[in-house]
């Protein structure tokens, strides 16, 4: 017999383990995508404070960095979620047939940017088009950088391979640089600079980012499972971000050296400042939220840029709405005090 309980009464479900005697923890295992950071911290406020224990959950974080690539081992069934970036490999998922599915959107807006020197007329995101250097990666230029080329005008003469040194950009005021938003500002204003922060999300760059992604089989299969990991993932969030978060913060230091208080800190900082979270959608069905809508929307762009063929992608298998818009842990935020 399958027994589903509503998804914002994670207090039920506490309730009923205690009177049935049901504490059995189903093992979970949550990749992500880089070394534990603040981008990551609802997971393990999750983990820290028990909330996917009471779901039900014995949640091991596996996270990912420069020689661990999680990706493959989703597919292949040894991790249950991913934690990916924006949809652009769900993309590539599906067009290559892949059965995966995205089945939550943390982040409402990218944290991917394009940095600045102050006071060398690049206030405006237009501004950028002007700068004779342009320092991007090569995952950039075969990504964002064609939307950036295809809607505002960007060239491939400004070009100048970023290999993740800040100091070519800091050495040359008229140069810019593609950026993570919420954690190297944090880096760069220790070392005294503070740049000009331009989000690619509020010049139309509209993917979902740190999303959650798992198996279609898992979905199919065990949609009860599913639902209490983004449910308690979700809770988790709303903790994270406006609860107390200590220890989460030293579970993220003590998987990941080095992140400092300092880091963490900054990092969530700008998550609120920047609105990577809780924003958009979020604000009214809860951080999670995703329509296929904008998914369409995204897609549309990256034909465009050239990054797809029209047909490439049934977009109607890169996400799934089931698991999210039910303002499931909203109540934390209002207990909170925050509008």
């Amino acid at each position: 017999m399958t027994i589903r309980f509503a998804t914002k009464s994670i207090a039920a479900y506490a309730l009923f383990t205690l009177a049935t005697g049901l504490f059995a923890q189903e093992k979970v295992v949550f990749g992500t995508n880089w070394r534990a950071q603040a981008g990551h911290g609802g997971f393990y406020q999750a983990v820290a404070d028990g909330t996917y224990k009471r779901m039900g959950l014995d949640v091991e974080i596996a996270q990912g960095g420069p020689q661990m690539n999680n990706r493959p081992l989703l597919a292949t069934g040894k991790i249950d979620f991913l934690m990916a970036g924006n949809l652009l490999l769900s993309f590539d998922n599906v067009k290559n047939g892949v059965p995966t599915t995205v089945v939550a959107a943390i982040f409402q807006k990218d944290p991917q940017a394009i940095f600045a020197h102050p006071g060398q007329g690049y206030d405006k995101f237009a501004d950028l088009t002007k700068a004779p250097t342009a320092f991007i990666s090569k995952d950039g230029q075969f990504s964002f950088w064609q939307w950036m080329k295809a809607e505002h005008g960007f060239k491939d003469e400004q070009l100048k391979p970023y290999v993740f040194n800040v100091g070519p950009f800091l050495a040359d005021k008229k140069s810019v640089q593609q950026g993570y938003s919420i954690s190297e500002p944090v880096s760069l204003k220790a070392q005294g600079f503070e740049p000009v922060v331009h989000l690619l999300a509020d010049n139309g760059f509209s993917t979902y980012s740190t999303t959650i992604e798992t198996r279609a089989e898992l979905v199919r299969t065990k949609p009860d499972m599913v639902q209490k990991f983004v449910d308690a993932s979700l809770i988790g969030w709303y903790n994270y971000l406006y609860g107390d978060n200590k220890a989460a913060n030293e579970l993220i230091k003590k998987a990941n050296p080095e992140a400092t208080d300092a880091n963490i800190a900054g990092g969530i900082e700008l998550m609120k400042k920047l609105n990577i979270v809780d924003s958009g959608e979020a604000l009214t069905n809860g951080i999670g939220a995703m329509n296929t809508a904008r998914v369409k929307d995204f897609y549309d762009k990256m034909v465009k840029a050239g990054l797809y063929k029209a047909g490439d992608v049934d977009v109607s298998k890169v996400i799934t709405t089931q698991f999210v818009n039910k303002k499931v842990g909203m109540d934390v935020k209002v207990k909170a005090g925050v509008k």
